[in-house]
């Protein structure tokens, strides 16, 4: 099976009522943990690119690891999209260089000109036979060159999306309901404490994803910023030398719920990063005399498959839907 678009996996999702994962790649372990996990719950899956992973690791490589997990999956629709694509030449250069869906990122603009940058990008990907994510409302936090605080954050208008949907074109459409980016989402004065002194933070606005909902029936709803940063992995890194008080995520419960809804896309990288560097830094601690990267490697990707077929069976529900 080649690499697809996400039309027929977000229709599907919008009736089966879950979601497809989006997992950020940025190297082969990581592509290797998230697509076996894949492939063994017989999942469809998004892998996605940011401009950052392009910097770091290179277009083509990149492209090139995402082929080979297709040839590795041939039972599991596979599509690879890029994240946050910052201007029209950066969504030009992934559609023409293999990526079947990408994400315009006019979230900072003002609407007329997120609408006209949008269209822009949805008229040539559409000609070239990829799919476009666009954003509404935007998402506090940090992932890569993405870095918006919380005072610049908004949530998404949803009387805006009609219009925004109808002028764009776009095939799906990120919204803002309380997500954020990053492995702190929130700071601890947004949050409660439970009796154990965890941080509790504030409940998603599914007021909004329900009113969008109402407003576009049938179309495909997008979270990003949607980690849940795992406490075993943030533990993890600490009792190892790291240093991450107080990092906190989206209730798992709470993405589940979106998944039943209009949500058909939710993104998570954060938590591979945790997965992967705890891992490396219990692997250090306890062997200091090793120093071949297959060996620390090879319990990163595995933890990175685990924290993947979680999130497939239990939080996204997509396992089985291939």
């Amino acid at each position: 099976m080649p690499l697809v678009t996400t039309t027929e996996m977000f229709k599907k999702a919008y009736d089966g009522g879950y979601a497809v994962g989006a997992f950020n790649v940025n190297n082969m372990e990581i592509v290797q943990g998230i697509t076996e996990a894949a492939r063994e719950q017989h999942a469809p899956l998004i892998l996605q690119v940011s401009k950052g992973a392009r910097a770091y690791a290179n277009h083509t490589y990149l492209v090139k690891l995402v082929e080979a997990a297709v040839i590795e999956c041939p039972d599991i629709p596979i599509a690879l999209h890029l994240d946050h694509g910052p201007d029209f030449e950066t969504c030009k250069s992934c559609i023409d260089g293999g990526f079947t869906s990408v994400m315009i990122d006019a979230s900072s603009k003002p609407f007329a000109e997120n609408i006209a940058l949008t269209r822009r990008v949805v008229e040539y990907a559409h000609d070239h036979g990829v799919v476009v994510e666009a954003e509404l409302g935007s998402l506090a936090g940090v992932e890569d060159e993405v870095n918006v605080s919380a005072e610049d954050s908004s949530y998404t208008r949803p009387e805006e999306v009609e219009e925004f949907v109808s002028k764009t074109g776009c095939d799906s459409l990120a919204i803002a309901i309380g997500t954020s980016h990053g492995a702190y989402k929130f700071t601890a004065a947004q949050c409660t404490r439970n009796e154990q002194g965890v941080l509790v933070p504030p409940p998603l606005r599914f007021d909004i994803l329900e009113e969008v909902s109402r407003r576009l029936p049938g179309f495909p709803i997008v979270l990003h910023g949607s980690s849940s940063v795992p406490q075993e992995y943030v533990r993890m890194i600490n009792a190892n030398g790291g240093r991450m008080p107080d990092a906190v995520g989206i209730p798992e419960e709470q993405l589940r719920k979106a998944a039943t809804l209009s949500v058909c896309k939710i993104n998570i990288d954060s938590d591979l990063r945790l997965a992967m560097t705890g891992s490396i830094r219990q692997y250090f601690a306890e062997h200091p005399d090793h120093f071949d990267p297959r060996q620390y490697l090879t319990p990163a990707r595995a933890n990175i498959k685990a924290i993947v077929t979680h999130k497939l069976i239990d939080v996204l529900g997509c396992a089985g839907k291939a």
